[in-house]
């Protein structure tokens, strides 16, 4: 009998993944069964559980797939001498995230922000993702925290600006675009120039000055 080669090994497993996520994207992960996935796949049942045992280990891989994506993307930002600023920072996220996984449904969306979505609210109840959640979540905010320092190495951040409440916000900002490309519709062209202009205005924010009147 022939040996099966590596890449081809990887190939398979790979084919079964991208079907499995475009079953999640569309359905949702408990709408979706292994029968939907085979179909999609094209393959027998014998050929995908050789791979993943079932649902659940799919689930996880998939997860563990997209929060790589995320942890990567952040962690190139960190490791830059002087990260750009939000304004160009976070779209330049979310375009490498487009890079990364272009993959798209049949109706033409976009599918990785679906699929973090799904994840979000599948660690609700699985605490096993949760925890795999919670790990990835950390490393990205490890990489803002670094963004952080060396914005105050280079003078543009005052020394006593709170890291770790910026490298937070900073994230919750690009949840909330993932939130809006995957439930509301937006487009992620739209979503990026929106996000652009609104850090930029933020950041462009200044104290109103008050007259001698309001001193007293």
């Amino acid at each position: 009998m022939a040996r099966v080669s590596q890449a081809h090994l990887d190939a398979r497993r790979r084919q079964i993944l991208d079907a499995a996520e475009r079953c999640f994207a569309r359905n949702g992960f408990h709408a979706t069964s292994m029968q939907d996935v085979l179909k999609e796949a094209d393959l027998s049942a014998g050929a995908v559980y050789r791979y993943f045992s079932g649902k659940d280990e799919l689930i996880r891989a998939i997860v563990g797939e997209v929060l790589g994506v995320v942890v990567e993307v952040y962690a190139e930002a960190e490791g830059e001498s002087l990260a750009p600023l939000p304004d160009e920072l976070v779209p330049r996220v979310l375009r490498r995230m487009k890079a990364a996984r272009p993959g798209r449904t049949e109706s033409g969306e976009w599918l990785f922000p679906r699929l973090l979505v799904q994840a979000w609210t599948e660690v609700l109840r699985n605490e096993e993702l949760a925890a795999q959640v919670r790990e990835g979540y950390e490393r990205v905010l490890g990489s803002w925290r670094e963004v952080v320092r060396g914005y105050k190495d280079a003078g543009i951040m005052p020394q006593d600006a709170d890291a770790d409440a910026l490298a937070r916000a900073m994230i919750a900002m690009a949840q909330g675009l993932v939130t809006q490309i995957a439930v509301l519709g937006a487009t992620p062209e739209d979503m990026e120039k929106a996000l652009t202009g609104g850090v930029r205005a933020l950041m462009s924010m200044q104290a109103p000055r008050l007259e001698g009147s309001q001193l007293g």
